[in-house]
């Protein structure tokens, strides 16, 4: 359901497939943006792609209206967003095949191992990613934190049918303000993108 004066989308049913044509009103490419925080990636990309349709993601809605403030002030026709649990946004509602890029930056590392549980970057979850990508589809990551990021390797190599390729590089004005905390303290970023074999959008 789509309502006058808001990017926020509500699904009518919150158990079936979402229709990306009754989001956005079109059939162009989707991309989806887990975590989509203060929307610095989202807006910019929207800006400067309107050929491609954006979701954002995140759990906090307190969040989510600010960047709707912010698409509405642009009158971004381009971008929406979505409250909801990126598990089970990409588990039960995204239709199979039916998105060209995930772009999945500076997820909670959760460091210590008891914790690991609650990481969302688990095999489970990226077969989930793989089953909803169009083939030739991709997933962008980030993440400041070394061991996450070996680790996150790891799951991607447990789902067959991912090959990695070269990552993304941000440009100015699409980073997050993680990223930009994390550049000028000097960490290091480490970045990885996968490619869903065969195929295009």
């Amino acid at each position: 359901m789509q309502t006058a004066g808001t990017a926020i989308y509500i699904p009518a049913n919150w158990m079936q497939p979402l229709d990306w044509r009754e989001v956005f009103g079109n059939e162009r490419c989707v991309e989806v943006d887990i975590g989509c925080g203060k929307g610095n990636f989202l807006l910019r990309s929207a800006q400067t792609r309107s050929d491609t349709n954006f979701l954002g993601v995140d759990r906090l809605l307190r969040r989510l209206r600010k960047v709707d403030r912010k698409i509405q002030r642009l009158s971004l026709q381009n971008a929406r967003l979505v409250r909801v649990e990126a598990g089970y946004l990409v588990g039960y509602l995204v239709p199979k095949a039916s998105v060209s890029v995930y772009h999945i930056y500076f997820p909670d590392p959760w460091p210590k191992r008891r914790h690991h549980r609650r990481r969302l970057m688990t095999a489970l979850f990226l077969a989930s990613v793989h089953r909803t990508l169009v083939a030739g589809g991709l997933v962008n990551c980030a993440t400041d934190h070394e061991e996450y990021f070996h680790w996150i390797q790891g799951q991607f190599v447990r789902i067959d049918g991912f090959t990695e390729t070269e990552p993304e590089i941000l440009g100015d004005g699409t980073q997050s303000d993680f990223e930009r905390e994390f550049l000028e303290a000097r960490k290091r970023i480490h970045r990885c993108r996968w490619v869903k074999k065969s195929g295009g959008c």
